[in-house]
């Protein structure tokens, strides 16, 4: 005779019920709230990004120069949450991706509209490109009424004038930073922003009414084990506000390579008077350097008096940045 199956025993302690093992282990609560933590503390350095102190290695001006890819560390957090199954950790990413779209949100969509009197073109070329005759080809082919052009040599300040001549009959160089127009220029000199010479000033005559004109090219920077070294860049930039504050013409415009980007604080006492035709008409953040792979932006427009309708950047040219342009009106 067959003995009668034995009853199933009952789950225990010692006996998982097959589909609720207990999985991945899921993080303490310290630790869940430490994850959480860091979020918020990730989106008030974000929000509050005006405030990282300078002193020492001017880790303020760094920060902020990177600022646009914080938003990396988001998707870093909320990824954490998820293999630690912490729901407080998740809830606590929602601070830095609201922050990061409220600082950066709006340049992903195409603000360029029509219209427009004058457009413009700032590039810095490298003084060591190959190439200055394919870069004026470029630069031509944007249909700008007005280019400023950095980093230039002796020798090709020449080549550049040879090749923009026809369709650019007025220029001025001084230094190393060059103007080209196709309307008259006039009231031209350096600005002395440097010991030596990396910004002029010149007035367009266009037959919308005079326009102030302004190439720069502030000191460079430079990342090492001493930290963002800016010292020399922030004094140009001082010296280039003192300047603007001085500055007549009702319409002005300042085109260049800044060396550092418009959030940078340090250039504060320059975009303080001044708006950016990328952050108000630009598609998408318009970085320009390095070429190969731009990160940031530090080439700009920046406008007073003055209503910036596009802004996008140019394909690139046998320099490390690329050119940038924007179409402006009254």
């Amino acid at each position: 005779m067959l003995s009668p199956p034995e009853a199933a025993a009952p789950p225990t302690d010692a006996t998982p019920v097959p589909g609720t093992g207990p999985g991945p282990t899921a993080p303490s609560g310290p630790a869940a709230r430490l994850l959480a933590a860091a979020a918020v503390v990730w989106a008030a350095a974000m929000a509050l990004h005006a405030w990282v102190p300078n002193a020492g290695v001017n880790a303020g001006s760094l920060f902020q120069t990177l600022l646009p890819w914080t938003g990396l560390g988001v998707p870093v957090l909320l990824g954490l949450a998820a293999v630690w199954r912490s729901r407080i950790a998740a809830v606590a990413v929602l601070a830095p991706a609201v922050v990061w779209a409220t600082l950066f949100g709006g340049a992903l969509t195409d603000k360029r509209s029509g219209g427009g009197d004058l457009t413009v073109v700032s590039h810095n070329v490298n003084e060591e490109n190959a190439d200055p005759a394919g870069t004026a080809r470029v630069l031509v082919a944007a249909g700008a009424d007005v280019l400023a052009l950095e980093e230039l040599s002796d020798e090709a300040a020449t080549a550049y004038s040879r090749e923009l001549a026809a369709a650019y009959p007025h220029h001025a160089v001084i230094g190393g930073v060059g103007i080209w127009s196709r309307y008259p220029l006039a009231d031209v000199k350096a600005v002395p922003i440097m010991p030596w010479t990396r910004a002029l000033r010149a007035t367009a005559r266009t037959p919308h009414g005079p326009v102030a004109v302004y190439a720069v090219h502030l000191a460079s920077v430079r990342v090492s084990a001493a930290g963002f070294t800016t010292g020399r860049r922030n004094e140009a930039a001082r010296e280039l506000a003192a300047a603007l504050r001085a500055e007549p013409a009702p319409r002005v415009v300042v085109l260049g390579d800044f060396n550092g980007t418009f959030q940078d604080g340090a250039l504060a006492p320059v975009t303080s008077q001044l708006r950016s035709a990328q952050r108000e008409a630009g598609d998408g953040l318009g970085f320009t350097w390095p070429a190969a792979f731009p990160v940031v932006r530090i080439d700009d427009v920046l406008v007073r008096g003055m209503t910036p309708r596009a802004a996008w950047t140019l394909p690139a040219t046998g320099s490390d940045h690329l050119p940038v342009a924007a179409t402006l009106s009254r």
